[in-house]
């Protein structure tokens, strides 16, 4: 595996991004030089991360999400 985290990841299994094997491993997400641990999808390339807003849910259960622009550092937790 790669020590570099992809451009884009998302938690969602739905989606074309949505990687387990590197989510079982760990990523973690530095925005604007600030730990996340709330970030539901990112974009290294683009700058932006997709974050939950409360406990809202959308008309199919999914967390509604806001997308919010800055700078991403994406991370390994476990080195492997």
């Amino acid at each position: 595996m790669s020590d570099t985290p992809p451009d884009r990841l998302t938690m969602d299994p739905r989606s074309p991004y949505h990687d387990a094997a590197l989510l079982d491993r760990g990523v973690g997400v530095r925005f604007n030089g600030q730990e996340r641990d709330n970030v539901e999808e990112y974009s290294v390339s683009e700058g932006w991360i997709r974050v939950q807003v409360g406990r809202s849910r959308d008309r199919r259960g999914n967390p509604m999400t806001i997308k919010v622009k800055g700078t991403v550092e994406p991370y390994f937790l476990k080195q492997d």
